[in-house]
C-alpha cells in the first residue's frame, strides 16, 4: 500500500530526533518560519546550531558579502557558503566525525503593506550526505501565491521543512522530492518554477529533466533554460530585457525554424524601443509538444534542448497552449518589448473561436490579453499549397481562407479570416500588432518538420541539407535520434 505522506511537524519532528543532523538556519524576509517549524516539532535542540536573521541591508552585506538585488540566487548562494563554512570550521573537529551538516537558507520578498509587489524568494540548502563528505546543495526559486502576508509565512515556512526532509530523505527520488514538496501546500499557494542539484553525488542527475518534472507535476507553468543549457530563474534572465520567441517542436530544430527568427529579429531590433544589447532571444516547446504530460521520452527532450543550444539560443518550456497564456506570462516578467515569431498557419489558429469556449469573454477576452502593450507577432510567409494542406490537417474550415499573391505566398496581407472576425482582425493590423516578415529563404518553406526528422532518424541521403551546420553536426556526433 502506498505510504501516506508525513505531516510537515512530523517531518521536522523526525529531523530533530536524529543526532545526524545538525545545522543552521538563515532566513530573510518572511521572518524566520522554516526554523520556527522545527522549535515547535520539539527536539530542534539536537537539531539546530544557530538561527539567523540579518534584515538591514547594511548587516547583510557586512555577513554575506554585497549583491546586485537581495532576493537572488547570488544572495541565496552567499548565504548557503557562510552559513555552512561557519559551522564547519566550528564544529567539525569536536562532532564532524558523527554528523552530517546542513545549511538552510532563503531570501524572499513577501507581500507588503499596500500589497503591490511581485512576491518570490530563493530558497536552498547545504548539505552533507555522509559525516566528511563534500557539500552538496538544492537550490529553488518560489513565487508566493496567497494574497496575505501572515499565509505566506506560513507557507515559507513548510516548503522550507519540506526542502530540509526531502534533502535527507528523498533525494535519492528526485520526482518524488519534487511531488513532497507542496505537502500540505499545494499549487494554489506555492509556485516553484526552478530547481537545481549541485554536487559529486549529484552529477548523475539532469537538471533540465527535473525542471521538466515541475512542469508535469504542476508545481509550474513554465521552466527556462540558457544558451548553454543551465536551468535559470526566467524573470532574472529577462530582467529589463527584451525578449523574442518562436514556438515549435524543433525535432530537431531546421533551417526554416532560423530563417523565421533571424528575419524577425531583424526587424525587432529596429524598432525605437529595443535595444539589442539587451535583447534575449528563445525557442519555445510546449508540454504538448513533446508528447504529452505522461508520454515524454527524456533523450528526446533532452536532444531537443541541444540542438537549439547548439544554434545560440536559449530555451522556454510551458505548459501553455493557449497563445493569450503565453503572452500574459511574459508581461508578468518583462516590461521591455515583447515579440512572438509565428508562422502564417499558427497565426490562423488563433482565430478559431473554439479555444477560448472556456472562456467567459470568449476570443475577445483572449486578445485583450493577446495584443496588448509591449507585444507584437511577427507573421513567417506560407506557400499556399502548404497552407490549404495545414488548413485541411487542422480543420479549420471557414475559419479562415487566403489568396496567394503574385509569388505564391500566404502573408499576413491577404489572410482572410472568417467574416464576423474581419474586423478584429483589422484592428490588430492597424495598431501595430502584427508584422510581416520579410527577406524570408523560399526553399526554407518546403521544410515539414516531420519529413526532416523521418531522414535524420534513417539518416537518407541529404538528411543534414534541411538542418543548421551545427546542429547537424551535433546530431552526427551524439547519434541523436538514429532508428
Amino acid at each position: 500500500m502506498k505510504e501516506e505522506p508525513l505531516s510537515v511537524e512530523r517531518k521536522a519532528l523526525r529531523i530533530n530526533l536524529d543526532p545526524a543532523k545538525y545545522g543552521t538556519f538563515a532566513e530573510i524576509g518572511a521572518g524566520q518560519e522554516v526554523g520556527r517549524n522545527f522549535f515547535q516539532a520539539g527536539g530542534a535542540a539536537g537539531t539546530v546550531a544557530k538561527t539567523i536573521s540579518a534584515y538591514d541591508m547594511k548587516f547583510s552585506d557586512s555577513i554575506y558579502g554585497e549583491a546586485g538585488r537581495y532576493v537572488s540566487r547570488q544572495r541565496l548562494v552567499q548565504m548557503l557558503k557562510h552559513e555552512y563554512e561557519l559551522l564547519d570550521e566550528r564544529l567539525s573537529d569536536a562532532r564532524g566525525n558523527d554528523t552530517t551538516f546542513f545549511s538552510f537558507a532563503n531570501t524572499v520578498a513577501a507581500l507588503n503593506y499596500n500589497k503591490t509587489n511581485e512576491c518570490h524568494g530563493w530558497m536552498g540548502i547545504r548539505l552533507q550526505l555522509e559525516p566528511m563528505g563534500p557539500p552538496h546543495d538544492i537550490i529553488l526559486h518560489v513565487r508566493m501565491l496567497d494574497r496575505d502576508n501572515r499565509l505566506q509565512q506560513d507557507a515559507i515556512g513548510r516548503l522550507g521543512v519540506n526542502i530540509v526532509y526531502g534533502a535527507f530523505h528523498l533525494r535519492g527520488n528526485p520526482s518524488v522530492f519534487i511531488c513532497s514538496l507542496l505537502d500540505e501546500l499545494g499549487p494554489e499557494r506555492i509556485e516553484v518554477d526552478m530547481i537545481e542539484f549541485n554536487g559529486p553525488d549529484f552529477e548523475k542527475l539532469d537538471n533540465r529533466i527535473l525542471s521538466l518534472e515541475l512542469i508535469r507535476n504542476g508545481l509550474t507553468h513554465a521552466v527556462m533554460f540558457d544558451e548553454d543549457g543551465y536551468v535559470v530563474q526566467a524573470a532574472e534572465k529577462l530582467y529589463k530585457h527584451a525578449c523574442l520567441i518562436e514556438r515549435g517542436s524543433f525535432r530537431p530544430l531546421t533551417k526554416v525554424n532560423v530563417d523565421m527568427l533571424e528575419n524577425a529579429r531583424a526587424q525587432f531590433v529596429n524598432r525605437e524601443d529595443v535595444d539589442e544589447s539587451k535583447l534575449k532571444v528563445f525557442m519555445e516547446l510546449t508540454l504538448g509538444a513533446l508528447g504529452g504530460k505522461d508520454e515524454i521520452d527524456h533523450d528526446d527532450f533532452i536532444a531537443r534542448i541541444e540542438v537549439i543550444n547548439a544554434c545560440g539560443y536559449g530555451v522556454l518550456v510551458t505548459n501553455y497552449f493557449e497563445y493569450y497564456r503565453l503572452s500574459a506570462y511574459l508581461r508578468r516578467l518583462v516590461r521591455e518589448p515583447i515579440g512572438l515569431v509565428l508562422g502564417l498557419n499558427n497565426l490562423a489558429d488563433i482565430f478559431k473561436q473554439e479555444y477560448y469556449e472556456n472562456l467567459d469573454g470568449g476570443i475577445l477576452e483572449a486578445f485583450g490579453v493577446l495584443f496588448k502593450e509591449n507585444l507584437r507577432i511577427y507573421g513567417y510567409p506560407i506557400e499556399q499549397e502548404t497552407f490549404e494542406m495545414y488548413s485541411k490537417q487542422m480543420g479549420r474550415g471557414d475559419n479562415v481562407e487566403a489568396k496567394a499573391d503574385q509569388d505564391g505566398l500566404i502573408t499576413i496581407d491577404n489572410l482572410v479570416v472568417a467574416e464576423n472576425l474581419r474586423n478584429l482582425y483589422k484592428y490588430v493590423r492597424e495598431n501595430g500588432f502584427l508584422e510581416k516578415i520579410e527577406n524570408c529563404d523560399r526553399t526554407n518553406m518546403k521544410l515539414f518538420s516531420r519529413d526532416v526528422f523521418q531522414k535524420v532518424c534513417q539518416r537518407d541521403q541529404g538528411w543534414q541539407d534541411a538542418l543548421p551546420q551545427p546542429v547537424a553536426e551535433m546530431i552526427e556526433a551524439k547519434e541523436l535520434w538514429r532508428c
